[in-house]
């Protein structure tokens, strides 16, 4: 039995054709050999060198439906108002949110921030980079966060020692579709 080595290939661009740089070899060593340069080649160029994530169940749009905040014992219904929305955005990473004013017969309001949030199991943090009300940036939140097909339901607290802030904070919000 005859011991093969690895040929090295070469394009003679006058022939058009591969070749092996091997001194008698046959036309079928010469496909075989082109055949595997091409099946290395689409391999290498199929390799996904990114980490597979899946879709994080909370990507798209919500409108917030009811919020209550719990001080102490003294429990404020903070859900909505007439003539507001409260809508929060998500992709893979981030989330986004801004509440406006929808009645334009009165003088605008708008709030909004923004940050990068991870959800593991039921374990919802917010790292809140940006917001309209600046003392907010760049403070981490942690949520209990229960996800159903069309509604989400966050509850945990918001605590800011410097602005006196110490509450729960309950929040339902529901697809836009």
């Amino acid at each position: 039995m005859k011991l093969l080595f690895l040929s090295v290939l070469y394009l003679q661009p006058e022939k058009k054709y591969f070749t092996c740089y091997k001194p008698k070899c046959n036309p079928a060593m010469k496909r075989l050999s082109f055949f595997a340069l091409a099946v290395l080649t689409l391999a290498a160029c199929n390799q996904n060198t990114a980490t597979t994530s899946t879709e994080s169940p909370l990507n798209g749009t919500w409108k917030l439906l009811s919020s209550k905040s719990i001080t102490k014992k003294d429990t404020t219904d903070t859900s909505p108002k007439k003539g507001l929305e409260t809508l929060k955005i998500y992709n893979d990473t981030h989330f986004t949110f801004f509440t406006h004013n929808t009645d334009k017969s009165v003088a605008p309001t708008y709030d909004s921030g923004a940050g990068t949030y991870i959800l593991a199991g039921d374990n919802y943090t917010e790292h809140l980079k940006y917001c309209s009300e600046r003392e907010w940036e760049n403070h981490d939140f942690n949520f209990t966060m229960k996800i159903g097909h069309d509604t989400i339901t966050q509850r945990g607290v918001e605590k800011i020692d410097s602005l006196h802030i110490d509450h729960i904070i309950i929040e339902t919000y529901v697809r836009v579709k």
